[in-house]
């Protein structure tokens, strides 16, 4: 990793990911989904994990300690499960002054889980 995280530092990364490689306005990160994420008998995890995954990875890519989430958009495309592990891949895609556009896509095993817009 050749970034030091400068935003979000007091995170859980049991519940929103490992960092796995950092670079400027870049970030790849990876959630093991764990029992506490399943909600149901068919072991499926609550989608607020991989979203909460997709902003933490944007977060960072950003990373600038005062960033928040303006507004986010994310369409799901299959369900995941208790044992599976998730990477995120963010990076900035614009700048407007203050405001900064960044995308995340999710994967696990390399079929694409959810395509995430943050701004």
């Amino acid at each position: 990793m050749t970034n030091q995280i400068e935003t979000h530092q007091n995170i859980d990364p049991s519940l929103c990911g490992h960092p796995l490689e950092l670079k400027p306005e870049y970030s790849r990160f990876e959630l093991k989904i764990s029992d506490n994420m399943v909600v149901d008998d068919f072991q499926l995890t609550h989608g607020g994990f991989v979203f909460g995954l997709a902003d933490y990875a944007v977060m960072i890519a950003v990373n600038h300690p005062n960033v928040v989430l303006g507004s986010s958009e994310v369409t799901f495309l299959k369900p995941v499960k208790r044992g599976e592990s998730v990477i995120a891949k963010a990076k900035v895609i614009e700048k407007q002054g203050k405001k900064i556009s960044s995308m995340s896509k999710s994967s696990e095993e390399k079929k694409r889980l959810a395509n995430h817009v943050l701004k």
